[in-house]
Order: C-alpha cells, then structure tokens, then sequence
C-alpha cells in the first residue's frame, strides 16, 4: 500500500500537465513547490485500508517555519501536533468505520531543539514543511464516500488550498480544494 501511495504522484502527473495548462500558475503554484497557503494530499484506498499523506509548509499550520524561539512558538507547535493526532475529524471520517492504524508526522519543528542546527537551517534559507502519514483499517470502506476537509481549513486558516491526487475505487483523480470548496467525493 505504501509503494501504490508514494506512486500516486506519478500516475496523476498526467492530469497535474493537463490542469496546469488549463490555469496560468507560476512556479511556486507548481506540485513539489513549497508556497505558503498551499498544501498538498496524496489519498489511497485500496481495499479496506485508507492512506492519507499531508504535505505542508510549517508556516500553513503553525504560522512559522523557524525553530520554536519562545514559550508562545512552543506551544504554536504543540497545538499544531496536537490537532494533527486527530486524523478522523481533520479528514471528515465519520463513516466507514475506519480506524487509525498507523499516524506518523515529521517536521523539523517537532525535534527537540538544537541551536547549531537552527542556526545553520536559518542561513540556508530553506523552508520547514510538516509530513502527517495516516493508515487506517475501514470495516466498512465502501461507507467512505468522501473527504471533508472543513475542519482542516477551520483549524488551520493560513492552508488556502490543498492539491488533492486520489486514487480510489472509482480510478483516480485530482482536485484543489479550498475553504470554500472542501470536500471530494471518492
């Protein structure tokens, strides 16, 4: 399931050209690119199991990308993990009786601090992205008929639009969704 999920990308990548013909974007706007607003999700369900992958810039969900600097940065970032852990209600999976199996999130910011590091990450100039990996087991995959992702956008305002590749029961597909326009049917 891993391999069919990181291989998502690359089946949709047609379709990416297509759309990315279809509307005048820059570079920035591209898949891969890091900008501040966009996000990018990668979905697979394939059988009874459910693999989501979040790929984000820091600042979209904790309104920084710099090492936690003060108590306040600290506890941004412990706010942000925290609403990470709860996977069913960022993604709107209320149905199909999927439960969490698997959760990993990465982001330099989640690593205990180490100044030397944060200093030589500063003069890069590169930028902090949070990684959120879900698996859930679905006793009931064909109830899973949509992704909501209202409550992502409600909980992390600065995220505008996350670039959504499905590959699902019904084939695959790709979608940008936003505030306004949050859900995805599968």
């Amino acid at each position: 399931m891993r391999r069919l999920l990181l291989a998502l990308p690359f089946a949709l990548l047609p379709l990416s050209a297509s759309h990315a013909q279809q509307h005048e974007h820059n570079e920035h706007a591209s898949l891969g690119a890091h900008a501040h607003g966009m996000a990018q999700l990668n979905v697979a369900l394939d059988g009874s199991v459910l693999e989501l992958e979040l790929e984000s810039p820091a600042n979209n969900l904790v309104g920084f990308e710099h090492a936690a600097n003060s108590p306040a940065d600290r506890a941004r970032i412990a706010s942000a993990r925290s609403q990470l852990e709860q996977p069913q209600a960022l993604f709107g999976l209320a149905t199909g009786g999927c439960s969490l199996s698997t959760q990993e999130l990465q982001s330099p910011l989640f690593e205990p601090e180490d100044h030397e590091e944060h200093e030589e990450h500063e003069h890069a100039g590169e930028h902090s992205e949070i990684h959120a990996h879900y698996r859930f087991a679905c006793t009931q995959a064909d109830a899973v008929q949509q992704l909501d992702l209202s409550e992502l956008f409600k909980r992390f305002p600065a995220t505008l639009k996350i670039q959504v590749q499905l590959l699902g029961p019904n084939g695959q597909q790709g979608a940008e969704l936003t505030p306004d326009n949050p859900r995805l049917p599968f």
